[in-house]
């Protein structure tokens, strides 16, 4: 069995980074017309630079015989060019975390001008409305005919009944500016609180807030950072609190307040429940 055959069925049966190979090296690839370097690339020492060359134009798309191939260091100081093809890779003494660069020569290579970077050089495909709605079996006549049976259809409600979960909440919108007042009215800021789901923390604001929906709020300071923001809104500071996740905006029904709401000693996971 040759070397190059060797070192290829070695590469196949993939060393782990625990297991390494004494001649298996890692190295990063870098390219001449690709603005993106390569994953790590695992060769073997005992591979030829015609070999590496063919395994590499399978991850960049240019042939072997389109391709100078530089080592550099990690820091991307070139070390040398590797021209001679039957040169065992070992012969140039890669180390892990070295570069090779891929030159590419061909002035007409799909990867020249960023063809295969820059989705914007791809036509994309357009249909128009009149042939779309030609076509059988869409989503768009999928949803509707299942609004024609049940005008309350969501797709979030067909994967639940295809789970056989049970079906999502319909959140309301909500119109009324005093929504939630008389509850918002039985916290206070300052107290200590647990809002639904087991978060506990210390209240800090209670009013309404300006972006949010709607009604009244509960700003709470979480003993951990358990939060959404740091007591902002939309770049607005609405309370103080010790830092990012450690604040959120809650509705007060969701609120109980009291002394024995102490920190917790030991961490919880909670859901986001109905916070902003």
């Amino acid at each position: 069995m040759s070397s190059d055959l060797q070192a290829l069925r070695q590469y196949v049966m993939g060393p782990s980074s625990q297991a390494q190979a004494e001649s298996t090296i890692r190295l990063m690839v870098s390219h001449s017309n690709l603005k993106a370097s390569f994953n790590e690339i695992r060769l073997d020492l005992h591979m030829t630079i015609d070999s590496v060359k063919s395994k590499l134009s399978f991850h960049c798309g240019t042939p072997p015989s389109a391709m100078v191939l530089e080592l550099k260091n990690e820091q991307g100081r070139l070390l040398c060019t590797m021209s001679d093809d039957s040169k065992k890779l070992g012969f140039f003494s890669p180390q892990d975390g070295y570069i090779i660069h891929i030159i590419d020569t061909d002035p007409q290579s799909m990867s020249a001008n960023g063809w295969l970077e820059d989705v914007s050089k791809v036509e994309k495909y357009n249909i128009s409305e009149e042939d779309y709605n030609k076509r059988d079996n869409t989503y768009r006549k999928f949803k509707e005919e299942k609004l024609r049976v049940d005008p309350n259809w969501s797709l979030a409600k067909e994967i639940a009944t295809r789970k056989g979960q049970p079906e999502p909440a319909v959140t309301k919108k909500v119109h009324d500016p005093e929504y939630l007042v008389e509850e918002a009215a039985d916290v206070s800021e300052g107290c200590r609180c647990e809002v639904e789901g087991g978060k506990r923390g210390v209240v800090r604001y209670v009013g309404k807030v300006e972006g949010l929906p709607v009604g009244w709020w509960v700003g709470v300071e979480y003993d951990e950072p358990v939060g959404k923001n740091d007591g902002t809104y939309k770049g607005k500071k609405v309370f103080e609190c010790r830092g990012d996740r450690y604040g959120g905006f809650v509705r007060p029904n969701l609120v109980k307040t009291g002394d024995e709401y102490r920190p917790f000693d030991e961490d919880f996971e909670f859901s986001d429940g109905d916070e902003i």
